[in-house]
C-alpha cells in the first residue's frame, strides 16, 4: 500500500526523521492559509499523487506550463499555484498518458539546499536483509543512476540479529562525502529511518532528495513510503491512510474478494491459482507473441463465487481480447473452477475467446462441466498448448 508524501512525512516525523514544516490543503484558500503558518519567505507547493516525477511532469490542461512542484514567494503565489494544480490532471513518467487528477497539495517551507543525496531502505530479496541504499545523485531517478552509473549506488545490509549499528551510517556518510556535524546528523537520520521502517512494516522508505542544508542539517525534502500489504492487519491505523482514488478500481474490487490481482497493459486476461504458476503463465503468453493483461492468483481455496468475481474483474478491463484460465488442482478442485468459469461466462455474456487448461483434483469432472456448458470454451491439454491456442484465437478474432 502506498501513501502520499505528506502522510509519509508525518509518520516519519513521529520517529525522529528530520522533515520540513508543511500542511496539506484541499482548496486554494487552504493552501494560502497554510503558507501563513510557515516561516517563509520561500514556499514549495507540491501536487499529491501516487507517482514520481511530479516536478518534471506537466498538466494535461496546460502541457506547456509548469510541473507539479512549484516554488512560491508569498501566500498569494501559493494560492495561485494551488489553483493551477487542484482539480487538474498531472502527467508524469510514472502515471502514463492518462495522468492522475490532483485532489490535494502539500505546502511546505523552503530550505537552503547545499547538496542533494539519495537514501532508501528496502528488503533485499537476495540477502533477506533490510538494506540501506545511498547515492550522491540525489534528485535523479535511481533507476537511471543504476543503469548508467551503478558505481554511484552504495549498499549496506543490516544483520537482523544486531539491527542498525552506528558503523552502518558512518560508512555511508564517509562514502557520501559528508563531514563535520553532517555525519552525526546523517547517522541520527538513518537510525530514525530504520526504526520507522521496522516498526511500520514498510516495503520501502525512499528519500529523494535527501538534502544537506547550508547549516549542515540533513533533511528529507521528499518521502515515499510503501507498506507490506501482508502486515497491514497489524496496523489498522495505516489502513486509514489509503487513498482509493489513487488505486486501480479493478485491484480494489479484487481485494474485496481476497484475490491477488495486478493490472498490466497486455491483451490476454489470466486467471491462475498459485503465484508461481501465474508468473509462468504470463511468461509463456509473452513467449507466444502477446502480453498478459493482468496477474491474478485466485488462491488455493477459492470458491465458485470468488472465481466468478475474478472472471468479472478480468473482463472489466477493456483491453482484454481473450482469457486464459490455467488451474492446477492441488488443494483447489477443478470442478469448482469450472463451475465458476461457466457461471461468470454466462452472466457477463462472454464475447472474447476463452481457453481453459485444467489439471489435478477432479479434473475429469471439471472438463465435463466445461464440455456440457454449451459455451465456446477452448480446452487445452498443457500450458504450452493453452498459450498457443489463446494467442491464435485472439489473432483470428481480431
Amino acid at each position: 500500500m502506498n501513501i502520499h508524501e505528506y502522510q509519509a512525512k508525518e509518520l516519519l516525523r513521529g520517529y525522529g526523521v528530520a522533515v520540513l514544516a508543511g500542511h496539506v490543503a484541499w482548496t486554494p484558500e487552504e493552501a494560502e492559509a497554510a503558507a501563513a503558518k510557515l516561516p517563509g519567505p520561500v514556499y514549495v507547493v507540491k501536487s499529491q499523487i501516487h507517482a514520481g516525477g511530479r516536478g518534471a511532469g506537466r498538466f494535461a490542461e496546460d502541457p506547456a506550463g509548469k510541473g507539479g512542484v512549484r516554488l512560491a514567494r508569498s501566500a498569494a503565489e501559493v494560492k495561485e499555484a494551488a489553483e493551477a494544480m487542484l482539480g487538474h490532471t498531472l502527467i508524469t513518467k510514472q502515471t502514463g498518458a492518462a495522468g492522475r487528477r490532483v485532489h490535494r497539495v502539500y505546502v511546505e517551507a523552503g530550505c537552503d539546499i547545499k547538496r542533494e543525496l539519495y537514501l532508501s531502505l528496502l528488503v533485499d530479496r537476495v540477502s533477506g536483509r533490510i538494506t540501506i541504499m545511498a547515492s550522491t545523485e540525489g534528485g535523479m531517478e535511481i533507476e537511471e543512476v543504476a543503469a548508467h552509473t551503478p558505481e554511484k549506488i552504495l549498499r549496506v545490509a543490516v544483520d537482523p540479529a544486531t539491527g542498525i549499528q552506528g558503523f552502518h551510517a558512518r560508512r555511508l556518510a564517509f562514502a557520501l562525502g559528508l563531514e563535520g556535524k553532517q555525519i552525526g546528523a546523517f547517522a541520527k537520520f538513518v537510525d530514525a529511518m530504520y526504526t520507522a521502517f521496522t516498526a511500520l512494516d514498510c516495503a520501502i522508505v525512499e528519500i529523494n532528495p535527501l538534502v544537506v542544508t547550508g547549516a549542515g542539517e540533513v533533511v528529507a525534502l521528499d518521502a515515499k513510503v510503501s507498506f507490506d500489504d501482508n502486515a497491514l492487519f497489524r496496523h489498522p491505523d495505516l489502513e486509514k491512510l489509503r487513498d482509493e482514488a489513487e488505486e486501480d478500481p479493478k485491484e480494489l474490487e479484487a481485494a474485496k474478494h481476497a484475490l491477488n490481482y495486478v493490472a498490466l497493459d497486455g491483451q490476454i486476461g489470466c486467471m491462475v491459482n498459485g503465484a508461481g504458476l501465474a508468473m509462468a503463465t504470463m511468461d509463456i503468453i509473452k513467449l507466444y507473441g502477446m502480453a498478459p493483461a493482468n496477474f491474478l492468483d485466485v488462491g488455493g481455496s477459492a470458491t465458485k463465487e470468488r472465481v466468478t468475481a475474478a472472471f468479472k474483474i478480468i473482463l472489466s478491463d477493456p483491453n482484454v481480447e481473450g482469457i486464459l484460465v490455467n488451474i492446477f488442482g492441488g488443494i483447489m478442485r477443478c470442478d469448482v473452477i469450472a463451475d465458476g468459469v461457466v457461471a461468470a461466462a454466462r452472466e457477463v455474456k462472454l464475447s472474447v475467446p476463452l481457453v481453459v487448461r485444467l489439471e489435478g483434483t477432479n479434473v475429469a469432472l471439471g472438463k465435463e462441466i466445461l464440455a456440457k456448458s454449451g459455451l465456446p470454451i477452448i480446452a487445452a491439454d498443457n500450458l504450452a498448448d493453452a498459450a498457443e491456442k489463446i494467442v491464435k484465437a485472439v489473432k483470428e478474432a481480431a
